[in-house]
């Protein structure tokens, strides 16, 4: 089948656009099929290998959970990214690295599930005769969404599947927003968190005040639409609106932090270490990444002794560029829930 490469989502990470190179086409044939699995509504999802759909009321979810052990670990992937980004590699051959699903399924109990309208990621260089990409396993809903439908979604699931808290939240990019608006409406179920290149909830504000109006008009414009992507595939996920300096979902994030603050918990950052590549002519890209940057530092900023970790090595993907530094990080998060005095005190993990 003939490829060719061109933009698919302008996808946010911490505070910039990511142009994510998958391969779409326009036929509406080449997508991969869904594989219609019946849902079941009490899966075995508290202990043992899971795999499947779950019923939350009318619809249904994808979860995979994997190890044994308390706390539960549950990775909240980047805005379009199906849950198999934490353990399908997009950059080596199958089996050459431990990705972050397996690894930390060797230490404790963790879970990823698929949000409605997300994308597997199919590289033409390991996979020359796959799909053009692959749609979300869980049942499709009304886009766009607000991180707090997301996060009403996950805790909806959680319920269903009987996953045993309590809950350690990996959270990738716009996925950051999730799960800290889960950690502020169900504080009694998490005890760590771990934020990937996430995104911060003034990052449109920030951007707006250095660009031009003319350059932020187009950011604008690149970051809320996304044609070509709508038209292959129709129930692709959407977050962000127009206004953008107005988006509801980073609006929620911020009116959390002040009514319903995250409580002491172990919190690692981890930030990319390679320069975003500029989205357009004229962006200015050096101004750009001290923004990002100083919002990290204001994440680390949550929790009293949260650390904060640049990943020299890795783009906005960490948990594909650098997964063993996710690994670690989730795990010094889990020892400190056992054992706290893991953690106070303790330095930085340093990046390799």
């Amino acid at each position: 089948m003939h490829r060719r490469p061109v933009v698919v989502a302008f996808v946010f990470a911490i505070t910039f656009v990511l142009v994510c190179p998958f391969p779409i086409g326009p036929a509406p044939h080449a997508i991969a099929a869904q594989v219609a699995t019946p849902a079941v509504a009490s899966p075995a999802a508290a202990s043992g290998d899971f795999a499947g759909l779950v019923d939350v009321g009318g619809r249904s979810l994808y979860l995979e959970c994997r190890g044994q052990g308390s706390p539960t670990v549950i990775l909240e992937a980047g805005l379009l990214s199906r849950s198999d980004i934490w353990n399908r590699d997009s950059k080596e051959p199958e089996g050459q690295r431990t990705l972050v699903l397996p690894g930390v399924a060797g230490f404790t109990r963790v879970c990823a599930y698929d949000r409605p309208g997300t994308i597997g990621e199919v590289n033409p260089d390991l996979d020359p005769d796959g799909p053009l990409f692959f749609p979300s396993r869980s049942d499709p809903v009304p886009q766009p969404r607000t991180a707090k439908e997301m996060a009403a979604d996950l805790h909806a699931l959680l319920r269903a599947a009987d996953v045993p808290g309590p809950y350690v939240l990996v959270g990738h990019s716009a996925g950051g927003l999730v799960v800290r608006l889960y950690a502020s409406t169900y504080p009694d179920e998490v005890v760590g968190m771990v934020l990937v290149d996430a995104t911060h909830e003034d990052v449109w504000l920030r951007f707006q005040e250095a660009l031009t109006p003319a350059q932020w008009d187009e950011f604008e414009a690149l970051t809320v639409t996304n044609r070509e992507l709508q038209e292959a595939y129709p129930e692709a996920e959407r977050l962000w609106t127009a206004p953008l300096a107005d988006d509801a979902s980073t609006g929620q994030v911020r009116q959390a932090r002040v009514e319903a603050p995250l409580r002491p918990m172990p919190l690692v950052v981890l930030s990319h270490g390679l320069p975003f590549a500029a989205p357009f002519a004229g962006w200015p890209s050096e101004a750009m990444e001290g923004i990002m940057l100083a919002l990290q530092d204001d994440l680390a900023q949550l929790v009293p002794n949260a650390r904060h970790v640049i990943a020299s090595q890795s783009g906005h993907d960490v948990h594909q560029d650098q997964p063993e530094l996710v690994i670690a990080a989730i795990h010094a998060v889990v020892e400190a829930v056992r054992d706290p005095s893991t953690w106070a005190g303790q330095p930085a993990t340093p990046a390799p």
